[in-house]
């Protein structure tokens, strides 16, 4: 708890409002549930309040693309983010994921958004970067950590985030934060790196402003402003199930 409130006085400081809290889950390595995570987000949300950190907590998990991942989605075994359409996705870190876009399609065609988080610090991202891509025009959305932007994370995630973002193609930028030393809650820093790297100020608040907002209203995706370098996705079909796969490579 003492470490949990001083990175909630320190996202306070940062200029953050909102924090969601997103353990990870990975059957048989993190075994976090909804009811789990939503009994100490209270307890923690409780204690905030009595000691006027001004900080609204959101609940979530960075759930692993493993095995079951959308049917534990739809039985509420594993939370979206604040109950939305919107759930946080994490990759495999060493290896490219197989099928990795048949499952991005299996998750959007059962009206889910996997918000894709951290590729940039992915070791397979750079060989598979078009997969991402790929996945940002069928409707997924990318999620980017602020201090890979300004360089804590080192050379080559630093390189990718940056493409990433001069491709136009970041929907998010997150602290991804751990704890109080080596990742805090700390936004700052890359925000003001993401706006050297693009020039675009609106843009780079959409990514830590407007979209997350979208997320908490749970907002539809097509009503949501694209990042520019998707405004030329894909439309959806108007009838029955989407076959990205078919329309992206017929």
């Amino acid at each position: 708890m003492k470490t949990s409130l001083a990175m909630a006085r320190l996202a306070v400081e940062d200029g953050i409002t909102h924090l969601a809290c997103t353990p990870h889950i990975y059957p048989g390595v993190y075994e976090n549930s909804t009811d789990g995570i939503a009994k100490v987000l209270r307890m923690l949300q409780v204690e905030l309040y009595s000691q006027d950190i001004a900080l609204r907590l959101i609940i979530g998990a960075d759930i692993h693309m493993v095995f079951g991942v959308l049917d534990s989605l739809q039985q509420g075994i594993m939370p979206t983010l604040h109950g939305s359409r919107y759930f946080l996705l994490e990759p495999s870190h060493n290896l490219p994921v197989p099928n990795f876009l048949r499952q991005i399609e299996a998750f959007l065609n059962a009206g889910y958004v996997p918000v894709i988080t951290h590729p940039e610090r992915l070791r397979w991202c750079e060989d598979h970067y078009q997969d991402f891509i790929l996945a940002a025009r069928m409707g997924a959305w990318l999620q980017v950590t602020a201090a890979a932007i300004s360089g804590t994370f080192g050379r080559t995630a630093k390189k990718c985030s940056e493409r990433l973002l001069l491709d136009g193609v970041v929907h998010i930028i997150a602290s991804d934060a751990h704890d109080m030393v080596y990742r805090p809650p700390i936004l700052s820093t890359g925000i003001e790196a993401a706006i050297r790297i693009t020039g675009d100020d609106a843009e780079v608040m959409r990514m830590v402003s407007d979209r997350p907002l979208a997320i908490l209203d749970n907002i539809d995706p097509s009503d949501v402003l694209l990042p520019p370098g998707l405004s030329s996705s894909i439309e959806r079909s108007d009838g029955g199930k989407k076959n990205w796969m078919n329309r992206l490579f017929c």
